[in-house]
């Protein structure tokens, strides 16, 4: 018989974890569910994981790896940072509609009665793209995308953080209308015309 490839079974524990939390009438995913929908034992998932707690962490580097991976091929590739901004708002709604599980654990719906660190990990990935979006509006303050009337000599000053939560409650609101509609409701809905929109608040 064909040996699986190292980390094979830890993947497919994770794919169908993720799987079964698309379901949005589901109750809290139990051990004893996911080993029944794998065909296997819960002992069988502890020799891959130690707890639920470690599935869930990786799910969330899952998350953390393919998000912070797009962002840093927009930043790296893409100059201008209102465009920088618009590219990475929009791959975070899009990521969001192609992983509804995931989506669940990104606004920690998922993650209720589950072990405390796993919100305050999905809470630093928040801080992280926070913080991007605001060295993406420092990009764009220095390319003079910004307050029109504003000195050029005090646009690299200006306080990036309002407009860097603002961008970030609008996706993570995007989100949470997307799970809690039971995924009906497409989190890129109406987001090209939205943009505008947010434009003008970005730009005074």
């Amino acid at each position: 018989m064909p040996v699986a490839k190292p980390g094979a079974r830890r993947l497919q524990i994770l794919q169908v974890l993720a799987r079964m939390l698309e379901n949005p009438k589901a109750e809290r995913v139990t051990t004893a569910a996911l080993a029944k929908e794998l065909g296997v034992s819960e002992a069988a998932l502890y020799r891959h994981f130690a707890s639920k707690a470690q599935m869930f962490e990786g799910l969330i580097e899952f998350i953390e790896q393919t998000v912070f991976g797009l962002v840093n091929k927009i930043t790296s590739e893409e100059e201008n940072g209102l465009k920088q901004i618009h590219a990475i708002l929009g791959s975070l709604l899009s990521f969001a509609e192609k992983n509804p599980g995931m989506t669940r654990v990104l606004v920690g719906d998922a993650l209720v009665n589950e072990d405390e660190r796993l919100q305050a990990r999905i809470n630093q990935l928040h801080d992280r793209l926070e913080a991007t979006l605001k060295q993406c509006l420092r990009v764009a303050a220095t390319q003079g995308q910004d307050v029109p009337g504003r000195p050029a000599e005090s646009r690299s000053l200006a306080d990036p953080g309002p407009q860097a939560n603002l961008l970030l409650c609008y996706v993570i609101g995007r989100w949470h209308e997307y799970a809690k509609s039971g995924f009906k409701r497409s989190p890129g809905e109406m987001w090209e015309r939205q943009w505008p929109l947010l434009g003008r608040v970005l730009l005074g």
